[in-house]
């Protein structure tokens, strides 16, 4: 599936959860797969509940919380005790 949308050249593509169900070794496969994509140029928006993921794969994390953004961390904001302050509203 993957392959068929990078045919068409995207400048973004976004995935929704893409290791959800997978285990460990194909995990780390589609995270070197999407951060070479990266290094292409191609700017994904990911799409996750897995803090961890997030934390280790983005540039830049947009917090939602009850359908509306909270928060936009970037760089050293953007740590699991700053993720979870914004997502749980404390």
């Amino acid at each position: 599936m993957l392959a068929r949308w990078l045919a068409v050249l995207p400048k973004i593509l976004v995935l929704g959860v893409p290791t959800r169900g997978v285990d460990v070794g194909a995990r780390a496969e589609i995270q070197s797969l999407i951060e070479e994509l990266v290094r292409q140029g191609l700017a994904i928006i990911l799409i996750s509940s897995d803090l961890l993921e997030l934390l280790s794969m983005s540039d830049r994390i947009v917090v939602v919380r009850d359908g509306s953004t909270v928060a936009e961390l970037a760089g050293p904001d953007a740590t699991k005790e700053e993720v979870l302050k914004y997502a749980t509203g404390s």
